[in-house]
């Protein structure tokens, strides 16, 4: 790591105007959550392998910034050459760089892996001090990063018709009826689902997301694909082209902002001007370039007329979120084949956990009778660790039809190691099970109909009444949250508390949201809604026939975490009344896996919230049925048996 820190400063000092400091952001030129390997700059350069985070490097530091998701693997994985600062607690990027960096410093960035809205943000806060944003011309990082994993060549495919619900045409006409409607006459999109959502396709360039490396651009009257051409095939460049969309080389796109930008794009083209669009000559008044802000990168943003953008949410983010009948059954189909999945393991766990280290089980409370497994060398081969069974867990879900991988890494955590939010098992550090420990789960899954995540938190020997009081806050949370009813246009703000007022009472909390949205055979994490106490909650509200998860915790640093999750899907409401005829709006669980009864104390419950889960459970038992067997059925209802006070 010093190697590297050192190289980076060579290299800054080097350059021109040399250096004060340097950012590596963790995304790559989409903007993604979940970027490739190659792509992972910002864990090559500090060790931090969290989904979110930026670093800082400077002269004579280094740190780095991250949510609360990842506090403490942040501080279990950086080196003393690193600080670690919490954002939410210590001064934001922007702040401590205008406070601490000298006056007229320089501070470079690959404007690819920045988006418009954060580079702007900087530059604000530099200009207080005449501190200069400095655009590289190249990736420093991958200038020193000697084993950088090469380009893969995934192939694009079509998304059949019958799992997306919504043809290409349409979705290029009704988005060039928005950008008419704001005056625009192009878009540039550069989010990886938003382009893969628009035309149809999808790609295995990201793990876990079924996307294609690629931008889009649509004008009025035309649509272009920047991809590697070698990704696409004759018969997926055919139904492109059937559309109305040419293909061009993914490098192509920079060039063609600034033909964007200088009216020259569609005149390139070929397309005869009208065919495909809502502009049928020359006389259109549409003179604005419409980017995202926070999704388009500035290295694009940096090649238009500042003046004649519009920067504003890309419209296909809330088009994406309002699922279609076809997309919502295929999502519903594929959470009942994924429960199916869920079940079968913990049927397998139970029986595993009894035999190798005599545990009492998921419905028994005794303590553990014996360790039943031998020492080794048996020892290696029949123990039980977060990674060893979360691969049996994949292995179920692989059975389901139409599976295609997971929808992100599992999140298999044992214990102390439940309190990392984010928790990612490696097989040659990760924990072996316990049966005196809580053990937590959270996992999902792409199938072509649908996405998939859900969270369940078990203990398979004898918990203590304070993981029992946890768990049962945790859960009365999460009913109060499914349970709500709520006007149209209402936020994810709004609802956010709802979730955590069962663990305020007791003084406890979680440090990440309780809910975001899943795409349709698309990214696991969706907006443009939220269900969060962040600010960007209140951005977007609550619409019929959006998805959106419901995920409260606890986590106690060094001893267990728990978490519950279950997807929603909002749907009106059937409310006695109609004030202010807003209509109202509540939501629909298409999760099914059993809540573990012995975690419960039932004293705490309610009694419409113990009516709520044994209504729960007996739709689990109900729904799941048909894909069970005899044995798994039969462990099924009886982890659905109905409970009273």
């Amino acid at each position: 790591m010093a190697d590297i820190l050192a190289s980076l400063r060579s290299l800054m000092a080097s350059q021109s105007p040399p250096l004060d400091a340097l950012l590596v952001p963790s995304e790559d030129y989409h903007q993604s959550e979940y970027v490739s390997a190659r792509d992972k700059r910002r864990e090559f350069v500090s060790g931090f392998t969290g989904s979110a985070g930026l670093a800082l490097i400077t002269k004579n530091e280094a740190r780095l910034w991250t949510d609360g998701r990842y506090f403490l693997q942040a501080t279990q994985q950086l080196s003393d050459q690193w600080k670690l600062m919490r954002i939410g607690e210590d001064p934001p990027l922007d702040v401590w760089m205008s406070d601490n960096l000298q006056k007229e410093a320089a501070i470079g960035i690959d404007p690819w892996c920045v988006s418009v809205d954060t580079a702007q943000r900087w530059e604000r806060a530099f200009a207080k001090k005449n501190q200069k944003l400095v655009q590289t011309s190249t990736n420093l990082v991958d200038e020193i990063w000697k084993n950088r994993p090469p380009a893969e060549i995934n192939p694009a495919v079509d998304h059949p018709l019958e799992f997306a619900g919504r043809s290409v045409a349409e979705k290029l006409k009704a988005l060039r009826e928005k950008l008419s409607s704001e005056k625009a006459r192009g878009i540039i999109i550069t989010a990886l689902d938003e382009v893969a959502w628009l035309y149809n396709i999808r790609g295995s360039d990201v793990s876990y997301s079924p996307v294609v490396h690629a931008f889009a651009i649509v004008t009025l009257n035309s649509a272009f694909l920047y991809v590697d051409k070698r990704k696409v095939s004759s018969k997926v460049s055919s139904s492109l082209q059937a559309n109305g969309i040419e293909v061009r080389e993914y490098g192509a796109v920079s060039s063609d902002a600034a033909m964007l930008a200088s009216n020259q794009l569609d005149q390139a083209t070929g397309v005869n001007f009208g065919q495909n669009g809502v502009c049928q000559n020359d006389t259109c008044d549409n003179d604005l370039i419409w980017v995202d802000p926070a999704s388009c990168c500035y290295a694009l943003f940096s090649k238009l007329d500042a003046n004649k953008v519009l920067l504003q949410q890309s419209p296909l983010a809330l088009a994406k979120a309002l699922k279609n009948p076809v997309e919502l059954d295929g999502l519903k189909n594929a959470h009942i084949r994924d429960g199916a999945a869920v079940v079968q393991y913990l049927v397998w766990l139970d029986k595993q956990m009894q035999e190798i280290y005599g545990a009492s089980g998921y419905f028994l409370e005794g303590e553990v009778t014996s360790k039943k497994i031998p020492n080794a060398p048996c020892r290696e081969t029949m123990k039980l660790t977060e990674v060893s069974v979360s691969d049996k867990l994949e292995g179920f879900r692989a059975s389901k039809e139409h599976f295609r991988g997971l929808s992100f890494p599992t999140i298999s955590s044992v214990g102390p190691n439940a309190a990392i939010i984010h928790y990612s098992p490696q097989a040659k550090t990760c924990a072996e099970l316990d049966p005196n420990s809580i053990y937590l789960f959270d996992s999902g899954a792409q199938y072509l109909d649908g996405t998939t995540d859900i969270t369940r938190t078990v203990h398979f020997g004898k918990p203590s009444a304070h993981e029992k009081a946890c768990y049962t806050s945790v859960l009365k949370g999460h009913i109060a949250l499914g349970n709500a009813r709520f006007p149209n246009g209402t936020n994810g703000y709004s609802l956010d508390i709802l979730a955590r007022i069962p663990l305020w009472r007791y003084g406890l909390d979680y440090r990440h949201g309780t809910g975001h949205g899943i795409g349709s055979y698309l990214n696991v994490h969706e907006g443009p809604h939220q269900i969060s106490f962040r600010p960007q909650a209140r951005n977007v509200p609550l619409q019929v026939s959006m998805t959106v998860t419901d995920e409260p915790g606890y986590y106690e640093d060094g001893n267990f975490g728990i978490r519950l999750e279950n997807v929603l899907v909002i749907k009106e409401a059937d409310t006695e009344f109609n004030f202010g005829d807003k209509g109202y709006l509540s939501f629909e669980h298409i999760t099914w896996a059993p809540y573990q009864i012995k975690l419960i104390d039932l004293s705490i419950l309610t009694p419409e919230e113990i009516q709520w889960l044994n209504r729960y459970h007996s739709k689990c038992r109900e729904i799941l049925a048909p894909s069970l067997h005899k044995n798994e059925m039969e462990w099924l209802k009886k982890a659905t048996e109905p409970v009273s006070a």
